[in-house]
Order: structure tokens, then C-alpha cells, then sequence
């Protein structure tokens, strides 16, 4: 049977616009060229991730083929491969996600470019069970890169961006949990007052619970992304119209933010993950961990400060290192990144 020919994606005007339209940057193998072009111009293509700080990265795990690591948030797979570089064929590196969708991806991409399962294991778990990533296990070097993925923030179809109309998701793991939208519908107005406060400083929290119970109450749904920042600029519409559409803009990026963290439990997974690391670092092992919000930068840098207090870590990251000025301009997204590391002690110097 003859195979039937399948069209590409067409697309009106001059240039994609929609995400499935741009079949040239979701597929980079075939367009490197196209792809080339769009990171040339500071932007991150439809499908991709840009890792951020790998050489800050690098420079401070001081990889040497023969180790074990971890990468305790695989997600498209940058630093994994940076880092599988370092062990030039020697050694192991276990890596996890939490994301089925993008994990699966990701291995399959690994995996093309040489690495199997002999040097790199895969598996989709939250890095909060730490010590069960591999029982028994010392890792040399463990990296955490605690920012949401590009491709998971440009497929509408996750929910993660109020900038395309999809549903109110926000689940790292699709198949797990509560969405965003059923989450909205259990929280009283001051349960989410207190949500968008802890989770995003959203100086506007309070009007923008009142507007979304206010909505729900009223029978009214929000269930898409449109629909919650409909909702959102509804109730700032007070603000004087020069400032409005700039405040409108950050407050449903810091709700959007808020949502996603509680969805999610980050900030309980992260306390769980670092209250484990010590336990699954050898003598000497390094850690470094990249966070994009203050919260997670507070509970990373408090964690550190107590454990090297305490003799587990025998040195601990004073001040956070930032991406450089030219990163950020490449990559915009790497503006709020924040990476801190920490050295485990040996044994011998770990407090009684």
C-alpha cells in the first residue's frame, strides 16, 4: 500500500506563531540551521532548553572520568551531557525527573548521541527521595537545577505559561496529582491570599484571591490559562492605565509561579532533598544547585550554612554566583538564576 504523503504545518503570515506551528525548531536535528539562528538572536527555540551556568557548573563539580554523579533534575538533558563529557566514557551518572513527557525524550536524545545505559541510568522520580535514586550509592558530584524547563513552558498543552491558552495544568508530572484549575476550586480566598504571598511575594495577593474564589463562587470557571488572567487583570483594572498592562504582566507571572510551586510541593521536595543530600554525597562530594526564586534560594542557603555549622559540609557557597551579563543576553531566562554549592566533609571532621 502506498504510503500517503503528509503535509507540513502551515502557518499564516510570514513567521509561526503557535507552538505547533513551529515544526522547524521542534525538530533541531533536522533545522539546525533554522535553530542556529533563532539562539544567535538571544531566544530560546519551541521544544528546547538552554542550560544556564555550565561553566560555573563545571568548574566547581570538578568531574574526572571515573565517578558516579547525579543530576537530580535531568529535564532536557544540557547538563546531563556537559557533564557525561567530563566523564569521558568512565564512570556513571544517574539522572531524574519527575516529568514522563520530557524525561522519555531526553533519554532518547542521550541515547543517540552515545549514551547508553551502561554509562547514564534514567529514572522518573522527584528528587526528594534522594536516598533511593540508588540505594548504597556515594555520589562524587550532584547537581539540582530547580528552574521549570523551556519546552514545558512553551507547550500550551502544559499550562505552565499564561502567554498561550491552554488548560490550567502546571503539573511537572501530568499523570500525578491535581491540576492548577481543580487546586483553585479547594482553596478558601484566604488560603490563596496566603499561596500567592509565600510563594511569589505577589504584593496584589490579596486582591487577586478575592477575584478568583470571587469568580468560583459565582459559578463563573477557570479552568485555561486565559481564563485565570482574564480573571487576574479583572482585578487590578484600578491601577492607572500607564502602569496597568506592566502590573497585570508580573502578577500573573508570580500567580502562575505560585500555582506551580504549590501544585507541585517543590518547596516541600526540596527540603526533603536537602535534608537527604548529606547522606548520599561521598567524602569529598560536591553539590551545586541552581534555584530561580528566592524561597528556594533561602531554604538552599540556610540548609548549607547549618550543615557546614554542623562539620557536614566542610565548606559552603558564602555568595551565590550569577550567570554573567552575555549568558543573560543569550539567554533571558538565566536573569533570576542563582547557583550555590557546597563541599561534603569527611567523616573524620563531621561533628560527633
Amino acid at each position: 500500500m502506498e504510503q500517503q504523503h503528509k503535509r507540513r504545518v502551515r502557518y499564516a503570515g510570514t513567521h509561526p506563531r503557535t507552538y505547533q506551528e513551529k515544526y522547524k525548531e521542534l525538530q533541531p536535528e533536522k533545522y539546525a540551521g533554522d535553530v542556529a539562528h533563532i539562539l544567535e538572536g538571544g531566544r530560546t527555540p519551541a521544544g528546547m532548553h538552554i542550560p544556564i551556568c555550565v561553566g560555573e557548573i563545571l568548574e566547581f563539580l570538578q568531574i574526572r572520568p571515573g565517578q558516579t554523579g547525579l543530576d537530580a533534575t535531568l529535564g532536557y538533558g544540557g547538563h546531563t551531557r556537559a557533564m557525561l563529557e567530563r566523564l569521558e566514557g568512565r564512570g556513571r551518572l544517574y539522572a531524574v525527573d519527575v516529568d514522563p513527557i520530557e524525561s522519555e525524550k531526553t533519554r532518547a536524545r542521550l541515547e543517540s548521541l552515545g549514551y547508553g545505559p551502561e554509562l547514564l541510568t534514567i529514572r522518573q522520580m522527584n528528587f526528594a527521595d534522594a536516598d533511593q535514586i540508588a540505594p548504597g550509592v556515594k555520589f562524587d558530584f550532584v547537581l539540582a537545577d530547580l528552574g521549570v524547563s523551556s519546552m514545558q513552558i512553551d507547550n500550551p498543552e502544559r499550562g505552565f505559561s499564561f502567554k498561550y491558552d491552554g488548560p490550567l495544568d502546571l503539573r511537572l508530572n501530568p499523570t500525578a496529582g491535581v491540576t492548577a484549575a481543580e487546586r483553585l476550586r479547594e482553596l478558601t480566598r484566604q488560603e490563596l491570599t496566603e499561596l500567592l504571598a509565600e510563594n511569589a511575594d505577589e504584593p496584589h495577593a490579596e486582591e487577586v484571591a478575592r477575584a478568583i474564589t470571587g469568580t468560583l463562587r459565582g459559578g463563573g470557571r477557570i479552568d485555561t490559562t486565559r481564563q485565570l488572567t482574564d480573571v487576574i487583570a479583572g482585578a487590578l483594572g484600578r491601577l492607572p492605565g500607564e502602569e496597568r498592562r506592566e502590573e497585570i504582566k508580573k502578577s500573573c507571572q508570580r500567580t502562575f509561579q505560585a500555582l506551580r510551586i504549590d501544585v507541585n510541593g517543590e518547596f516541600e521536595a526540596l527540603y526533603a532533598f536537602l535534608e537527604k543530600l548529606p547522606g548520599i554525597l561521598a567524602e569529598g562530594g560536591r553539590v551545586a544547585i541552581l534555584t530561580f526564586h528566592s524561597g528556594e534560594d533561602r531554604l538552599v542557603k540556610q540548609a548549607f550554612r547549618q550543615f557546614q555549622r554542623e562539620g557536614v559540609y566542610s565548606a559552603a557557597a558564602a555568595d551565590v554566583i550569577r550567570p554573567s551579563a552575555e549568558e543573560c543576553f543569550r539567554n533571558p531566562r538565566a536573569r533570576s538564576a542563582k547557583l550555590r554549592w557546597a563541599i561534603r566533609a569527611p567523616e573524620r571532621e563531621t561533628a560527633e
